[in-house]
C-alpha cells in the first residue's frame, strides 16, 4: 500500500517542485510576476536610455503577451556634457547645443523603442531639466522663481514635441503631469527608478511617483510598483557586455525590499543590447557601463508598506531607526563600528497630508555636523526650529517636532550618514505612514 501511495503522489511532487523552480530565477532571486495580456504597464524613465537599460526585457514580454505599455521620460537627458563632447567630437558650450542634444536623445529613444516593437504614441516625453529635478524636489516647492538649468540656461521645457512643452521648471508641474498621465492611463504595474539610486533624477522620479500615488488613493486602483536600479557604487560588476552572466542584487540593498528577477532568453538579451546601442550619444563614452546591463535577467525591488509608530522602525538599507514619541519624530542614526562618532548626516523629512497640497507642506532638511545642526525648510534656514540633537559615541538621536512638519500623516524620509567624507549609508528614501498614539 505504501508503495502505491508513493507512486500516486510522486507526479504531484514533481509538478510542485517544477512550479517552485519556475518561481526562482537562475540568480536565486524569486521570479517577477508574469506579464499577462490584461496588464497596463507604465515605465517611468528619468532619462532616455534608462528604459532600455533596466526594462527592455519587460517591454519585450509585454509586447509578446499583447499587453498595453507606455513609457514616460522625465527629462530629455540634456545635461551630459562629457558624453556630448565625445559624441560631437568638439567642445559644447552654447545653450542651444545642449537643447539640440536633448532632442538627439529623444530621437534615439524613439528609434530604440520602435526597434523593440513599440509605437511612437506609446512614448511620452516631459522634458524637465536633466540633473535638476532633485534640486527642484528638495528646494523649489516654495521658490518664487523656477529652477534654471546650468547648461541649457532654460527655466521651462524647451522641446515643442514634448508633452510638457512650455511648462515652468517647478516641482508642482512634474507632480501634476505625472499624476494626470497615471490617472488617465490607469496602469496596474509601474516600473520606476530606485529610491536609493545615486543619480538625483532617478531618486526624484521615485519620490514624485510616491506623492502622485498618495494623491490618487481612492481615485484609481492601486498599481503594483517595481523599482529598478541603475546607478549604485561598485555595481554591477563585471562591466562591459556579458550576456552569459546573471545580474545580482547589490549586497547593501538586499534587505531593503523584495527583489524579483525577470529571466531573459538569449534573443531577448541580444535585442536589449541592440536597443541600448541605439543611444549612440551615450554609448560612445560609456559603452562599458551601459552594456553591462544586457544580461540574463533584469532586477526589480518591491517595498512593503512602512509604518512608523511608538516602537522602533529600522531602515534595512541604512543605519537608521525611526519612532514617534511625545509629538516628535525620532531618528536614531548609528555609525559603523570603525567610526568613533557620528560626525555628519543629511536628513530629509517631507510630510504629507490629504487635506493640504503637498507643495504647501514643510520640506525639512537637517544638516548635522559633529554636535551642531542647521535646519532648512526648502531654501530657507530656520532659526527657531526646536530640533534636538542628542549624541553619544556612535549614536545620534535627532528629535523633530511633528508641529514643525505640520503634523503629517505620511512622510518621505531619508537619513544619509557620512564617514570620513564618504557616504556610509546611501540614504534610501522611505515612504512611511505615521501612526501617532491616540
Amino acid at each position: 500500500m505504501k508503495l502505491k501511495y508513493l507512486k500516486l503522489i510522486s507526479p504531484l511532487i514533481f509538478l510542485s517542485l517544477t512550479f517552485l523552480c519556475r518561481q526562482v530565477s537562475a540568480s536565486g532571486i524569486p521570479a517577477l510576476e508574469p506579464v499577462v495580456k490584461d496588464d497596463r504597464i507604465l515605465i517611468l524613465a528619468p532619462h532616455p536610455d534608462d528604459e532600455a537599460i533596466a526594462c527592455a526585457g519587460v517591454i519585450q514580454e509585454a509586447l509578446k503577451k499583447k499587453a498595453r505599455i507606455k513609457i514616460v521620460y522625465l527629462t530629455n537627458g540634456d545635461h551630459n556634457q562629457l558624453a556630448f563632447i565625445v559624441y560631437e567630437k568638439r567642445l559644447v558650450f552654447r545653450k542651444g547645443e545642449f537643447i539640440h542634444m536633448g532632442e538627439v536623445r529623444r530621437q534615439e529613444a524613439q528609434k530604440a523603442m520602435i526597434g523593440l516593437g513599440l509605437k511612437q504614441e506609446d512614448l511620452i516625453f516631459l522634458g524637465y531639466p536633466d540633473f535638476g529635478t532633485f534640486a527642484m524636489w528638495t528646494r523649489y516647492w516654495a521658490s518664487p522663481k523656477p529652477f534654471k538649468s546650468l547648461l541649457t540656461r532654460m527655466t521651462k521645457v524647451p522641446y515643442p514635441e514634448n508633452y510638457s512643452y512650455g511648462r515652468d521648471y517647478i516641482p508642482q508641474n512634474i507632480l501634476s503631469d505625472l499624476q494626470k498621465i497615471i490617472e488617465n492611463y490607469r496602469p496596474n504595474k509601474i516600473f520606476v527608478s530606485h529610491p536609493a539610486d545615486t543619480n538625483g533624477d532617478h531618486r526624484s522620479l521615485n519620490l514624485f511617483l510616491s506623492v502622485a500615488m498618495w494623491n490618487l488613493e481612492g481615485k484609481i486602483p492601486r498599481p503594483r510598483i517595481y523599482a529598478y536600479l541603475v546607478h549604485h557604487t561598485g555595481w554591477p560588476l563585471k562591466r562591459k557586455y556579458h550576456p552569459d552572466l546573471d545580474m545580482p542584487a547589490p549586497e547593501d540593498l538586499k534587505d531593503a525590499g523584495r527583489w524579483l528577477s525577470l529571466a531573459l532568453e538569449p534573443k531577448a538579451v541580444e535585442k536589449k543590447y541592440n536597443a541600448i546601442g541605439e543611444y549612440k550619444s551615450q554609448t560612445q563614452s560609456s559603452a562599458f557601463y551601459l552594456f553591462s546591463f544586457a544580461r540574463k535577467n533584469e532586477l526589480f525591488q518591491r517595498f512593503s508598506r512602512i509604518k512608523i509608530d511608538s516602537s522602533s522602525t529600522p531602515n534595512p538599507a541604512s543605519s537608521a531607526e525611526y519612532a514617534l514619541k511625545d509629538n516628535y519624530l525620532e531618528i536614531l542614526c548609528t555609525h559603523p563600528a570603525d567610526s568613533h562618532d557620528v560626525s555628519r548626516m543629511h536628513i530629509y523629512v517631507f510630510g504629507y497630508r490629504e487635506d493640504i497640497a503637498f507643495g504647501d507642506m514643510p520640506k525639512i532638511f537637517i544638516k548635522v555636523n559633529t554636535n551642531s545642526l542647521i535646519v532648512f525648510d526648502g531654501r530657507k534656514m530656520l532659526e527657531e526650529a526646536k530640533v534636538e540633537l542628542l549624541s553619544k559615541g556612535r549614536d545620534a538621536l535627532i528629535r523633530i517636532p511633528l508641529e514643525l512638519l505640520n503634523n503629517p500623516r505620511k512622510a518621505l524620509i531619508s537619513a544619509r550618514i557620512f564617514s570620513n567624507a564618504a557616504p556610509y549609508a546611501q540614504g534610501i528614501w522611505l515612504a512611511a505612514e505615521l501612526e501617532r498614539e491616540k
